[in-house]
């Protein structure tokens, strides 16, 4: 009889000492053979050099696993960082996507399971992890062996431990990224066809199934869409806008959602505990801000925050450390550039923006967390609290600018700090377009809104407004001069002039069309005589600056405005009718000839039928 330690090198294992592997070396030996960690045991393998002493007991030494599993957890392997760590293993552990797990929880339950499920959403909020969890909760046994498909897995059969260690025969996981081609997915078609060799069901696991070639997704759209009973397809993907429609239609979709700010905050929290560091509750609100939403965004970030917090301070993560170290603005250092740029206060401002550059935080972060303070302080102003601010100070000052600030001055400045992100993006010197471009919202900050501008506007056209150019009152011989109004134009003599100036229209629409708000040097605010359909504004603008060489400020405004010249020459003209009217020769005439009407003759057709007439 042949010893099988002569064939192949290993020692049987002796009956009476137990050598199973616990569920946490399995766990542990699951992640190291999924995701790439190296296999530390051939390394103890010269620790039992040392023991000569028992030379009788050579015919049994410690069998070679038992071996590697007594070493501590911490010795046989090295460092596993927090994201894989913290892989969730259960659905319970599975966080912010509670619509997918009942809707998986009622399809087990009525024994309605689709044939293939796409998971899709965007980096770590738990697509493949949930493909995994749902292959264990396909082909669980349970304790006994006699259980079936079920939402909890009790992770203790052997399929579950299987799945778990990555050493499943039957849930076959493939990257799509780096098995792009026909005959990638030529192997699934034909391996499809074999039952399961010890699992319910033959799963397959295809992770950023968008990647692959057009010709692949059509050689497997067969097969997805008529495939054995004993096979199931689980897709994962961050990017669904690129698979084909035909695909997406054989599939059962689940979009996992970004996971909110609140639930990381509080997931981080609980890690911490785990693992016996402490941190403050700003620094986790940061490190759950800056993941957007993916949990293992938010876990790289908290484990470089705790490889990155002080050993002085007993290793303690705190808000200022995570800010250094993600180069994010203090938040107090943000509320006094917001408030120098309410204030006016230009110097306190540059002062401001050197001191974060000094510290490492780049213009553009700097011009996102300004736009960030914006828009809290916008929403808190329709009605909902900065209570999500992580300190108390943030919160009242938060609540305090919602109250003080008009909603169109907020969206002013929402609108100015948007274009200068854009332009410190672009321009060659950050630090220059940033300083460039707080300065103009510095500058613009007190500026009225369109609202406050219309009702002065209304306010001038009610309480009338002062002639363009009064006529000087009689003064006396010892009366002094009144020195000549310098803000105050002659409406006629300026549409003389652009008349003179060649532009003749623009000098006819002025006199027919305008009625006169406002006039000032460089500035005209007018209202336009109804029944004008165009906006004269840009070729007004354009005239004037030919016809006087400066620049003007033309805008239609609100109110009647004072007459027209064309107006004014007929209400002229309506009054010396009136006068002549009134003349005693003329009433006499009139009440001689009651049917008679004064007529005024056209110079210029007299003129010119004399003309004809000499002529003829």
């Amino acid at each position: 009889m042949v010893d099988s330690s002569d064939m192949f090198g290993d020692e049987p294992e002796t009956e009476g000492e137990d050598t199973t592997p616990t569920a946490a070396e399995l766990e542990a030996a699951g992640q190291s053979s999924m995701f790439g960690a190296p296999e530390p045991a051939p390394e103890p393998r010269p620790e039992p050099a040392p023991e000569p002493a028992p030379p009788a007991a050579a015919p049994e030494p410690a069998p070679q696993p038992a071996a590697a599993s007594a070493v501590p957890p911490s010795a046989a392997q090295p460092y596993r960082v927090l994201a894989r760590k913290y892989r969730p293993q259960t659905f319970a552990e599975l966080i912010g996507q509670e619509a997918m797990v009942r809707t998986l929880a009622n399809a087990i339950e009525r024994d309605r399971l689709a044939h293939a499920f796409l998971m899709t959403g965007v980096r770590g909020v738990g697509k493949t992890s949930t493909a995994r969890l749902i292959a264990k909760a396909l082909n669980c046994i349970g304790p006994d062996g006699q259980g079936g498909p079920t939402i909890d897995p009790c992770g203790q059969c052997e399929p579950c431990r299987a799945i778990a260690e990555g050493r499943h025969i039957d849930v076959i996981e493939m990257d799509a990224a780096s098995h792009t081609g026909v005959d990638d997915v030529r192997e699934i078609i034909e391996a499809v066809r074999y039952a399961a060799v010890s699992a319910r069901y033959k799963i397959y696991i295809i992770d950023e199934v968008h990647m692959l070639s057009r010709n692949a997704f059509n050689a497997l759209l067969k097969t997805l869409e008529e495939p054995p009973a004993h096979v199931k397809f689980l897709f994962a993907t961050t990017e669904v806008d690129k698979l084909p429609v035909t695909v997406l239609s054989r599939c059962q979709r689940f979009d996992l959602r970004r996971i909110p700010t609140p639930m990381l905050q509080g997931h981080f929290a609980g890690i911490c505990g785990k693992e016996g560091v402490e941190a403050d509750e700003e620094a986790l609100h940061l490190i759950a801000a800056a993941a957007e939403g993916s949990v293992r965004d938010g876990l790289s970030i908290l484990d470089q925050a705790i490889a990155h917090a002080d050993l002085d301070t007993g290793g303690r993560v705190v808000a200022g450390r995570v800010r250094d170290m993600l180069g994010l603005a203090d938040k107090s250092a943000q509320r006094d550039l917001f408030a120098a740029i309410l204030g006016g206060d230009a110097t306190a401002l540059l002062e401001g923006m050197d001191r974060q550059y000094a510290l490492g935080v780049e213009p553009l972060a700097l011009m996102r967390s300004l736009m960030d303070l914006t828009h809290r302080i916008t929403v808190a102003q329709i009605g909902r609290s900065g209570a999500d601010a992580p300190t108390a100070e943030e919160r009242a000052a938060i609540e305090e600018w919602a109250e003080k600030l008009g909603a169109a001055q907020l969206h002013r400045l929402w609108q100015l700090l948007l274009k200068g992100h854009d332009e410190v993006r672009n321009a060659p010197d950050p630090q220059v377009a940033a300083q460039m471009a707080l300065l103009r919202v510095l500058h613009a900050a007190d500026l009225p809104d369109p609202g406050s501008l219309v009702k002065k506007l209304e306010e001038m056209a009610a309480n009338g407004i002062a002639p363009a150019a009064p006529a000087p009152a009689a003064q006396g011989e010892g009366a002094a001069p009144s020195p000549a109004p310098v803000a105050a134009l002659d409406w006629k003599a300026l549409v003389d002039k652009v008349d003179m100036a060649g532009h003749l229209r623009i000098a006819q629409l002025m006199r027919d069309w305008l009625r006169v708000i406002e006039l000032a040097p460089g500035k005209l605010v007018f209202a336009l005589v109804p029944g004008l359909a165009v906006d004269p504004v840009s070729e007004l603008r354009d005239a004037l600056y030919k016809a006087t060489g400066t620049k003007w400020q033309v805008e239609k405004g609100e109110g009647a405005g004072a007459p027209s010249l064309r107006e004014l020459a007929d209400a002229e003209k309506a009054d010396a009718a009136e006068a002549l009217r009134r003349e005693p020769l003329v009433e006499a005439a009139l009440a001689a000839f009651p049917e008679a009407r004064i007529v005024e003759e056209d110079a210029s057709a007299r003129g010119h039928e004399r003309q004809w007439t000499k002529r003829a």
